[in-house]
């Protein structure tokens, strides 16, 4: 059965800002919804996810969503509280960077159902044709340069300096709706709530362009709130940058890593936002996360449910199963149920190091390994090797290691090439190489 879309975004805490009458138009038609992303990366992020969420909803609903990749847009740079003007981007990134976000929107979208599936437009496709004349009576007749300079976007930029084309951004954006109003009947734009003024400027446009009916309005807006942590700082980033959806820049591992981090205070928001768990499931982690904190009950939730969706089950699998090698009590049969492709993702960042088999053949004992003798290092010396083995420090394949004259023939090539040492908490992995 279809949800109800505004009640849905209200008791997730994701409606920010509504025009008068959208939830009237919501409530009793059927309509058609879009959302513009401009592709400034081959990747969708994190931050994004939380903007595809308000169409996945919409869909849900019963509405038809559609998304806006800005070929044109994106050849100009959004201004919105932004410190300094982009740099532009060459065509043949934005293409690549167009065909990347596309791919990424399929993950989440119906693209397939008869009734209300959802379509990917392209702003480059109306306007590559449009000349400048045309483009200043079709759109920038119709607003004011005060209307456009009482944006906040606009206005905290005014300060530093905007130039013309990053102020005319707003105008395209807004012509986007019109266009979309004019030729797919689109009646709703929504996004981040940092978009408000340039979605509104759209919204304006239309009523200017189409003329009014008492009482009646043909375009309509709403945002939903940016995702902050819970002391307001930016939400969507690690040490390395943005979270992206693209595993070839965040790894599954460390895409499940950064939503299994998440703090107590974070993950009930989260949740919200991010899963398509309902209202009672929620509150049922909630309560059963309450009962035994040290479990992580939500945070485990949210990284299983969001990692599927943006990835896949077997990479959700692989990332608990690097988990548990990395940090949790995995045994030998678990490293040995690990592939040989598998080795680099799970252990990317960790110390390594290679010997050949020759080499290998020739080590004796296990302080031969992993002292000086190997050239592996480690551990700087003998002495130090011998003092951390005989104390129950040191680990090879999940398995302790009490003898340091234990020989190398008792422990099991993982792959007929990899072997891990485990000095207490600390991992290293040897690759053995013809």
């Amino acid at each position: 059965m279809p949800i109800n879309f505004l009640e849905e975004l209200k008791w997730r805490g994701m409606l920010q800002d509504i025009m008068p009458g959208t939830e009237e138009l919501l409530n009793n038609e059927k309509i058609s919804g879009y959302i513009g992303f401009d592709p400034t990366a081959s990747s969708l992020h994190i931050g994004n996810l939380a903007t595809i969420m308000l169409l996945v909803h919409l869909q849900r609903a019963g509405h038809k969503p559609y998304a806006l990749v800005g070929g044109a847009t994106g050849m100009i740079g959004d201004p919105s509280f932004k410190a300094a003007e982009r740099s532009f981007l060459s065509e043949e990134t934005l293409e690549i960077n167009q065909a990347g976000i596309k791919k990424q929107l399929m993950h989440f979208l119906d693209f397939d159902s008869p009734v209300n599936g959802a379509v990917i437009v392209n702003n480059y496709d109306w306007f590559k044709e449009m000349g400048f004349l045309q483009f200043l009576r079709e759109a920038g007749k119709y607003l004011s340069v005060n209307y456009m300079m009482s944006k906040d976007s606009v206005k905290k930029r005014l300060e530093t300096g905007i130039s013309f084309t990053e102020f005319s951004y707003q105008l395209l954006q807004g012509y986007d709706f019109y266009y979309l109003y004019k030729k797919y009947n689109i009646r709703l734009q929504m996004g981040g709530s940092d978009q408000w003024g340039n979605i509104t400027t759209g919204t304006e446009i239309i009523r200017r362009k189409e003329g009014d009916e008492e009482g009646y309005f043909k375009a309509y807006a709403l945002t939903t709130r940016l995702v902050t942590k819970a002391d307001g700082t930016k939400f969507g980033k690690s040490e390395g940058g943005n979270i992206w959806l693209d595993p070839e820049r965040t790894s599954p591992y460390q895409f499940y890593q950064f939503w299994l981090n998440q703090s107590d205070e974070d993950s009930h928001r989260l949740l919200r936002v991010f899963t398509l768990f309902d209202q009672a499931e929620i509150e049922r982690l909630e309560a059963a996360h309450a009962e035994a904190p040290h479990m992580r009950i939500m945070q485990k939730a949210l990284a299983r449910d969001v990692t599927v969706r943006v990835h896949s089950e077997k990479d959700y699998e692989l990332a608990v199963k690097a988990s548990e090698v990395l940090f949790g009590k995995a045994t030998l049969d678990t490293l040995k149920s690990i592939g040989a492709g598998d080795f680099d993702v799970i252990f990317e960042g960790v110390p390594q190091s290679t010997i050949s088999r020759a080499a290998w053949r020739e080590t004796a004992n296990v302080l031969d390994l992993v002292s000086t003798a190997t050239h592996l290092e480690i551990y700087p010396s003998k002495g130090e090797a011998r003092r951390a083995i005989q104390q129950g420090a040191l680990s090879i394949n999940k398995t302790k290691v009490g003898n340091p004259e234990t020989q190398l023939a008792e422990f099991e090539l993982l792959q007929e090439q990899f072997l891990l040492v485990s000095k207490g908490k600390k991992n290293h992995l040897i690759r053995v190489t013809d």
